[in-house]
């Protein structure tokens, strides 16, 4: 049974084959791939919100070279180390790590669900067809279209919580999450893609890693995750600019030296750092 509730009027949705419904009669259909729009217009300022069809492809087949593996198996080895049945990934885009969670928690005979959120429909699609191809119990898989900061689940409702790289709601995700649940956060380190900012920039800089306190949450620890990739196409590179926030912000000059490039090594680092929800009872 999902988690998730009706965004117009907040009973829990009953999961039907073709649509989520709740008591009040409000419907909601599930996309061909699976997923179920639950984003209301007031929870978004654009018609198509989020990543849009080019951007969510460069990252999908980015991903899938195995360039980020050391970053998915270190979530995968964090979510594993606690017990969890009702699990949301907030921000699952495409659904590289969501499905590779499901997957591990499968292997080692867990009782689980998991929900993956995201404002992108064009990431959920690519997201549900990821599903449908994994080894994962499909009736423990839901996804929908909704944002972080309006995550449509009742109070408390979440043992766990995923969040790769998405804007940070911590009031939100507290109300989701049970007293005492297990918050997984992926942040990039310092030097994280110093040689692509090399190799674009003038004057690289270094990324700013924010303490790691978080208002009602107690800081558990984190793993450590570095090394460097080479990237020996100009469509890797390419795809590894379009999944980062320089792609919005990098001159046309920077893009004409990213344009140039044939090939590519660069330090990866990323923290994924653990949290627990302290009891407020």
């Amino acid at each position: 049974m999902p988690i998730l509730n009706c965004p117009i009027c907040a009973l829990p949705l009953e999961c039907g084959e073709r649509s989520f419904s709740c008591e009040n009669g409000h419907c909601f259909d599930r996309a061909k791939s699976g997923y179920v729009n639950l984003l209301l217009p007031k929870h978004t300022a654009s018609g198509t919100p989020g990543d849009n069809k080019a951007m969510v492809r460069a990252r999908k087949d980015f991903l899938e070279k195995g360039y980020y593996s050391p970053l998915r198996d270190a979530v995968c080895a964090a979510v594993a180390e606690y017990p969890a049945r009702s699990i949301i990934d907030a921000g699952c885009g495409e659904g590289f790590y969501t499905a590779a969670v499901a997957e591990t928690l499968c292997s080692l005979g867990r009782d689980f669900e998991l929900t993956g959120i995201d404002i992108s429909k064009f990431a959920l699609d690519y997201a549900g067809r990821r599903m449908k191809r994994a080894d994962i119990p499909q009736e423990r898989i839901f996804l929908a279209a909704a944002s972080v900061f309006h995550i449509p689940a009742a109070d408390s409702s979440a043992d766990m919580l995923i969040t790769m790289f998405s804007p940070y709601a911590g009031e939100e995700y507290r109300r989701v999450l049970c007293d005492g649940g297990i918050m997984i956060m992926a942040i990039p380190s310092e030097r994280h893609l110093w040689g692509l900012k090399k190799a674009v920039y003038d004057e690289p800089y270094l990324n700013e890693v924010k303490p790691y306190p978080l208002d009602g949450f107690d800081f558990l620890g984190k793993r450590e995750v570095g090394g460097s990739v080479r990237l020996s196409s100009a469509e890797d590179i390419g795809n590894l600019f379009m999944m980062t926030p320089y792609f919005y912000k990098t001159s046309r000059e920077g893009q004409e030296r990213l344009s140039a490039l044939t090939e590519l090594e660069t330090e990866i680092g990323f923290e994924v750092l653990t949290y627990r929800k302290i009891c407020t009872a």
